[in-house]
């Protein structure tokens, strides 16, 4: 039997396109819930109106509070970017105390009786704080993480947004699920 005119080459090339279409949706799927979160924690920063004493340092500080799921993601998303003209960059705080300077702080999943210690100890301060635990937002967190048919989705908290002195933009608002304490 005769192999096709086009020979072997062209049929190999039509078999990875065929492979690279088919294969497209995991590649996609690919990214992190994490990668995902660290877009979000960026962009958190484009729509919150903070007080102008909380933005003395000349650079946008996202800080993670505890155990770091982001891994390198938000490093990678923070690189060279910039919130209006102010640079931003990412921090790893072990504790409550070194949250000082922090613009956005990301709560990792914490036990219930360290995060009440930290939403106490950080009430009143102009910092965004962001979660991702099970009502993180009503207990006095700002933003908090949710997942809603498998897609990363949040919750807003407005009264400890304005507790904080922040101020939130109603283009973020209307993307949110609003909360209240309790």
């Amino acid at each position: 039997m005769k192999g096709s005119r086009f020979g072997a080459a062209p049929r190999a090339l039509a078999s990875i396109g065929l492979a690279a279409i088919l294969l497209a949706p995991t590649v996609s799927r690919a990214i992190s819930e994490y990668q995902v979160k660290a877009a979000f924690l960026l962009n958190f920063g484009k729509y919150v109106e903070w007080p102008a004493a909380a933005l003395a340092h000349e650079a946008l500080a996202i800080c993670v509070l505890g155990s770091d799921p982001f891994g390198a993601a938000l490093d990678q998303t923070l690189a060279g970017r910039r919130v209006g003209s102010r640079r931003v960059k990412a921090r790893r705080v072990a504790d409550v105390s070194a949250a000082q300077g922090c613009n956005i702080l990301f709560v990792s999943r914490a036990k219930p009786a360290r995060l009440d210690a930290v939403l106490t100890g950080l009430e009143g301060q102009p910092i965004l704080l962001v979660g991702e635990q099970e009502r993180f937002a009503r207990k006095g967190g700002i933003i908090n993480f949710v997942e809603v048919n498998q897609k990363i989705r949040f919750e807003i908290n407005e009264s400890a947004a304005r507790r904080a002195g922040l101020k939130i933009s109603s283009k973020l608002l209307k993307l949110a699920t609003i909360v209240e304490d309790g």
